[in-house]
């Protein structure tokens, strides 16, 4: 990619690329049901985004409570799933600025900045998740937030670095095109 740039046309697909697995990363998040787990024996507790189960010991069934029924349940669920749309609103503007002959880069440092803001909307659910659930739900045991809340601070970090990917990359926009000359540091005698 360095040295064909992004013109090139195998690596010009990367950063859509890299945006789909954030996307899928956001859908894994948003389905799974790890947010949180009992870490240890008895195993009574596991929630996710969207509602909170526990039973009443190893063997028991599993009664689940909506966490909507909560203000900071709906508004951690609002504000990741904001977030979440704004990051594929990006996925779908950036395949299509990729797939123009002629790289709009105004266009690109626009997706960029709306990746930031996804950002800041994945990490407020992200904190006021933990934060309240914490608090206000009775836990036993010994808790973990698990695998598909790192799944959503994974989403969050891509949105960041893609962001700043996609702000920067504007600034380079003579040598992807191939408009510099080549500087050598070798001269002949």
């Amino acid at each position: 990619m360095v040295k064909y740039g992004l013109d090139y046309t195998r690596c010009r697909w990367i950063l859509p690329l890299l945006l789909g697995i954030g996307v899928i990363f956001g859908i894994i998040a948003l389905a799974g049901r790890g947010w949180l787990e009992s870490q240890t024996l008895p195993y009574v507790h596991q929630a996710s985004l969207w509602e909170s189960c526990r039973r009443a010991g190893a063997g028991g069934e599993w009664m689940c409570e909506s966490l909507m029924g909560y203000a900071w349940g709906r508004a951690a669920a609002a504000t990741y799933l904001v977030g979440f749309i704004l990051l594929v609103i990006c996925f779908a503007l950036a395949i299509i600025a990729f797939a123009i002959d002629t790289l709009r880069f105004n266009f690109i440092r626009g997706i960029g900045g709306l990746l930031f803001v996804a950002a800041v909307f994945s990490i407020m659910g992200l904190v006021i998740y933990p934060v309240k659930f914490s608090t206000e739900i009775g836990m036993t045991g010994i808790n973990m937030f698990s695998w598909a809340y790192g799944f959503g601070w994974t989403t969050a970090i891509m949105e960041i670095c893609l962001g700043f990917f996609f702000c920067c990359l504007p600034n380079y926009e003579d040598q992807i095109l191939g408009n510099v000359k080549p500087t050598y540091f070798y001269s002949s005698p």
